[in-house]
């Protein structure tokens, strides 16, 4: 479609964003379509690191490298902080080659949770952000419905294995039925003999009579649709049969045309998965942001012609992968090499299959083995629906299997495929929506936050010469937690899975210097825990109360302490005196909307507390990220 039928991006969105929710039963069941739009290859601080809001360059809690923290990535010399790309490559403009994005690589960028090695593994391009306005139509679907600002690709690896995930949840971890998949291995049709073999999303719903179909060109989809690298759909595609419903919903041409004329038809199935042609995925290599955009756009344009069908739809506008982009988070992951633990099943989510299509090959370094397939780093996600409306910034941890769960809690069908590991950890994206109407803001200023699903109480103690710790989930949902001992970077973070109501404790030998513990904890939605100690003795004990907002601290010491409170807002400095054994609660009524960074010192102890308060409602971002 020629560039110059392409919608106003201002006027496409404010429609989109006019129409209001049909609100029939107040559930998800009142979302009648589902649509899936999966582009190529775009981090999420590559595109909304600059976003005022969104959880990107501005963080101020940041994973602790050896070289600073993680905004400053060093290599062979060289020292480099994110940059952005214009003018240099505008975002009308496709790069023209490709650049690293693979198994390897991405382990090697990651490195266990370090986070350092980024410039080394996907070179200096990777570094790279656009502003946001230089993406507008990115920018005004952020700022007109819900983004969800940590959403995770589901595998440190490529195209394939991850789009592997949002089909069929999973990437044949044990290698059961050909996997497991860590690279573009059967990315397009083939003997039907070849392939994968496990049971995919698609053919759960078929089985259940859920109406599905994937709208695309067969013969330019750039290799996007992973169903046909397996042996029942090249099967269908290879046969005869009259009635072939994986052929003729899976690998067949149908185009946006075909997109328009079952949406102004009221033929638009329930669910529908949408790849676009080469030129139009995103991707570096051929493609643009803006060229992304303006298909977006049109499927954007299509669905919101038909407003019957509009106020009962959702769009859900991903990226498969990171490509060579950096993004500063940690992903949530099992315990790696430094340890730490988890409450949660981890089976299937480490590397551990010896066979499967990339085993003894470049692409399947022994290096590798044993590692955690993911999460890998943030990509974008937007949901786009009247369910959405408002500028919503969504903190709850997804991946690429949350689509699937969204399916399985709309429509009743369940897929097996999914670990218990993220299952736990990643939620099923129905907290992006509102679909009762009580945080419905549509037309009013934001960013604003979704509701904080999140809690997480850190004690801390020395004993022994160690520095132990105890951290509590009274929350909601699953807790991952990141501890890195600044005293041994090298060693990487320790990680820890904790599910609602459950606890775990672990403990560091002290360093043999004047300061003997520095960790530093990183959680979701900006938790952050920072515990310094010069000496053996650690009498002061801190704690964090929401409701009402105060600083709990205690004296465990036998001599009196006076402790020095800071906060990181610009409060003035308080002094609060204990005595041996008082516990006491300094009040916190922030100007920070809803979010409390605050420092308790004394007696060579240091400690940070920072995070969200937990609130029954909706709230706004950290006001330090813009």
């Amino acid at each position: 479609m020629p560039a110059a039928t392409d919608p106003d991006i201002a006027a496409l969105v404010a429609r989109a964003a006019a129409v209001a929710p049909e609100r029939r039963s107040g559930t998800l069941r009142d979302l009648d379509h589902i649509v899936i739009l999966m582009q190529e290859n775009r981090g999420f601080d590559h595109y909304y690191g600059a976003l005022p809001g969104a959880r990107g360059r501005a963080d101020p809690h940041r994973a602790p490298t050896p070289d600073g923290d993680v905004f400053v990535q060093a290599h062979a010399g060289q020292r480099l902080a994110p940059y952005p790309l214009a003018p240099a490559l505008p975002p009308g403009q496709p790069l023209g080659h490709l650049t690293p994005h693979t198994w390897d690589d991405a382990q090697r960028a990651w490195n266990d949770g370090r986070m350092d090695q980024w410039l080394a593994a996907k070179g200096r391009l990777g570094m790279g952000y656009y502003r946001p306005e230089e993406l507008p139509l990115q920018t005004a679907l952020a700022r007109a419905f819900t983004l969800c600002e940590a959403y995770h690709c589901s595998m440190h690896a490529g195209t394939n294995p991850n789009r592997l995930f949002l089909w069929t949840g999973t990437n044949d971890p044990h290698g059961q039925a050909g996997g497991p998949a860590l690279v573009n291995t059967h990315d397009r049709p083939g003997p039907a003999h070849e392939g994968y073999a496990w049971t995919t999303y698609p053919e759960r719903l078929q089985a259940a009579g859920v109406d599905w179909a994937i709208y695309q060109d067969m013969a330019d989809n750039y290799h996007d649709n992973p169903l046909a690298g397996f042996r029942q759909y090249r099967a269908e595609l290879a046969g005869g049969a009259a009635r072939a419903p994986l052929r003729e919903r899976a690998l067949s041409t149908r185009t946006l045309a075909a997109l328009a004329e079952d949406a102004a038809n009221g033929r638009l199935p329930q669910v529908a998965w949408i790849i676009a042609p080469a030129a139009d995925s995103e991707h570096p290599e051929v493609s643009s942001p803006a060229q992304g955009a303006a298909f977006s756009a049109r499927v954007l344009d299509i669905l919101t012609r038909a407003p019957a069908l509009w106020r009962r739809c959702a769009l859900l506008l991903t990226y498969d992968e990171n490509d060579c982009f950096f993004d500063h988070m940690p992903p949530p992951a099992p315990p790696g090499a430094a340890g730490g633990g988890s409450t949660a099943d981890t089976a299937g989510e480490y590397h551990q299959a010896r066979g499967g299509p990339s085993a003894g090959t470049p692409d399947d370094p022994r290096a590798l083995h044993g590692r955690a397939y993911g999460l890998g780093p943030r990509v974008p996600m937007l949901v786009v629906s009247p369910f959405s409306r408002g500028g919503w910034l969504d903190a709850r941890v997804y991946d690429h299997t949350s689509v699937i769960r969204l399916l399985e809690s709309r429509f009743g069908v369940a897929e097996p495929n999914i670990s218990p590991w993220r299952r736990a950890v990643c939620g099923d994206l129905s907290h992006a929506f509102d679909f009762t109407g009580a945080q419905d803001q549509a037309g009013a200023p934001g960013p604003r936050s979704r509701p904080s699903p999140y809690a997480c109480h850190v004690e801390a103690w020395a004993a022994d010469g160690r520095q132990r710790v105890r951290m509590a989930n009274p929350g909601h949902a699953t807790l991952v937690l990141h501890v890195y001992d600044c005293l041994r970077l090298a060693q990487g973070p320790r990680r820890y899975t904790i599910e609602p109501g459950r606890q775990w404790e672990d403990s560091w030998p002290d360093a043999g210097a004047d300061l003997a513990c520095d960790l530093w904890i990183l959680g979701p939605d900006g938790f952050h825990r920072h515990i310094r100690r010069h000496g053996a003795a650690a009498p002061l004990a801190a704690a964090w109360r929401d409701q009402p907002p105060a600083l709990l601290l205690e004296n465990r010491g036998a001599q009196a302490l006076q402790a020095r409170i800071e906060s990181a807002y610009g409060e003035a400095p308080a002094l609060l005196r204990l005595a041996p054994g008082e516990q006491a609660a300094w009040p916190y009524e922030p100007a920070s909307r809803g979010w409390y960074d605050l420092t308790a010192s004394a007696a060579g102890q240091s400690l940070r507390l920072a995070g969200r308060m937990r609130a029954a409602g909706p709230g706004r971002p950290d006001p330090r990220l813009g």
